[in-house]
């Protein structure tokens, strides 16, 4: 796609991988973009700033005081001008800076202030990405909704064999192609995503719970974001950030989530349900753990808990979308139809959990939009794929 209109702010640090960015930067300027460098102290021993200056045929800014050549906070206006914000090489020492907002040079003063969409590329040693302090400050930076692309694996100029080479220009600049090329089609609209499983409680060690990862929720959470809605995520318990721009909202048991969406639904324009929650809970919490009996079993009476999904289809609103998810291991096309009718669904989407590449905390679905209308079966692809998918069907229902 031609990035024509798109100004680039590329920031450019201390690493041996400062030659990758020179082709970067001749990428982005091919494809139509206005390319801004700005290099750390440490990127001008790798990389003369007359190369970027000649690729970018712009001025390469590499001094917090340097006097601009017209009157203008210059890492003010870099900021504000950039549609999207590039660090490739970022270094283990940039990433630390972002994470802890310090700004005590032109590069760290300039991303603090932007409000652009900030896409890095990490390279380093091995030993300096996995350990903790990076690894944190990386977990840090995508929950605040930093784009990630790399490190890659493999030979590393200091020798070592592992993580920690910088993904390659081409794949950085499709990264950064997607992320600017982001239709906003959803822009205005109101949507809620549920994600993820419950936990209903047996005791005060112990609950009841299912294998539900969360990703396909918080993949059509982040995928309604970057298209312009406006995204509650209701989520159970998962090991992933909240996307960029969405609100998450966790909650823990099937009543939990009953309660948030009976308190959310209303102003709603669309409601996408993909969480697990669970059908079951104890009829009894114990107050303190339950203790073996001997060589008995231990029986667990077990009472249903609220039907989520169906609550809120009763109440439906005029003009609100309803999607339900059916995971299935049997019957699947059979069950999910049955669920459309009885919980007012404008769509359901099916999956059989037990086919390769559909089941339990992979990245993958396999999925059938079913509708009053038909059906339509998708081949195994990324969660954030189907999500894309799952989005324009959504659209089109509305028309």
């Amino acid at each position: 796609m031609s990035l024509e209109g798109k100004n680039v702010v590329l920031g450019v640090t201390g690493g041996i991988a400062a030659y990758k960015a020179c082709e970067l930067c001749s990428r982005f300027r091919k494809s139509g973009a206005q390319v801004y460098v700005i290099m750390t102290k440490n990127a001008c021993e790798f990389v003369a700033p007359l190369t970027f200056e000649t690729l970018s045929n712009h001025p390469v800014v590499t001094d917090t005081f340097k006097r601009p050549d017209t009157w203008e906070v210059e890492h003010v206006a870099l900021a504000k001008r950039a549609d999207l914000f590039v660090i490739a090489p970022a270094t283990a020492n940039i990433m630390a800076k972002m994470a802890c907002g310090i700004a005590d040079d032109m590069l760290s003063t300039t991303v603090l202030a932007t409000r652009a969409p900030v896409l890095i590329a990490p390279a380093m040693n091995t030993g300096m990405w996995e350990n903790i302090a990076t690894r944190e400050n990386a977990e840090t930076l995508k929950r605040r909704g930093v784009h990630f692309i790399g490190p890659e694996g493999g030979f590393l100029a200091c020798g070592d064999n592992g993580a920690g080479r910088m993904s390659e220009a081409k794949d950085i600049f499709e990264a950064a192609e997607k992320i600017l090329s982001a239709a906003q089609d959803l822009a205005g609209l109101r949507l809620l995503v549920t994600a993820g499983p419950t936990q209903e409680k047996l005791d005060p060690v112990r609950y009841i719970t299912n294998r539900s990862s969360g990703k396909m929720g918080y993949a059509i959470a982040e995928a309604a974001a970057a298209r312009g809605a406006q995204v509650t995520l209701v989520t159970g318990p998962t090991n992933l950030a909240i996307p960029a721009g969405v609100q998450g909202v966790k909650i823990l048991s099937t009543q939990d989530l009953y309660d948030e969406m009976m308190n959310r639904y209303e102003e709603q324009d669309i409601i996408i349900q993909a969480a697990a929650p669970a059908d079951f809970t104890p009829d009894q919490v114990a107050d303190q753990k339950i203790k073996k009996q001997g060589d008995g079993n231990l029986i667990i009476s077990l009472k249903q808990t609220p039907d989520v999904a169906a609550a809120v289809g009763k109440k439906k609103k005029p003009g609100q979308t309803l999607v339900g998810f059916a995971a299935e291991t049997n019957d699947v096309l059979e069950n999910a139809q049955g669920k459309l009718v009885k919980k007012n669904l404008d769509m359901i989407v099916a999956n059989d959990v037990t086919a390769p590449g559909a089941g339990f905390d992979v990245d993958t679905n396999i999925v059938t939009f079913v509708t009053a209308e038909g059906m339509e079966t998708l081949p195994c692809m990324q969660k954030r794929q189907v999500a894309d998918e799952l989005l324009n069907r959504v659209l089109n229902l509305r028309k």
